[in-house]
């Protein structure tokens, strides 16, 4: 079965960088786009940034613009999202998601990981 796996999130301080990967197994990686999403409690999945399935077009929310970057290697079946300057609004659990073309609505995902928890102490 499909399976998405995040990893690299932790707990950093204001101005750190983290990596998080995206590793997927039991599908052609190469022919989905990937997106990246985090969810605080109580509040609804937004939308982080997106890739599509060649690495050439990519996406980003207004709010992490300049800061993150999403990159894939599709010889790997993994997607990275590179996190700079991290803030403590960043806090979330981020999720990656797999889908046919790179959205921004979580709607038109068909495959979920279980999320990795990014804490950003001020």
């Amino acid at each position: 079965q499909v399976q998405l796996v995040e990893s690299g999130g932790g707990l950093v301080q204001a101005g750190d960088s983290l990596r998080l990967s995206c590793a997927a197994s039991g599908l052609t990686f190469s022919r989905y786009g990937i997106g990246w999403f985090r969810q605080t409690s109580g509040k609804e999945r937004e939308f982080v940034g997106a890739i599509n399935w060649s690495g050439g077009r990519t996406s980003y929310a207004d709010v992490v613009k300049g800061r993150f970057t999403i990159s894939r290697d599709n010889a790997k079946n993994l997607a990275y999202l590179q996190t700079d300057s991290l803030k403590p609004e960043d806090t979330a659990v981020y999720y990656c998601a797999a889908g046919i073309d790179s959205y921004r609505a979580p709607a038109n995902y068909a495959y979920w990981g279980q999320g990795t928890q990014v804490t950003v102490s001020s």
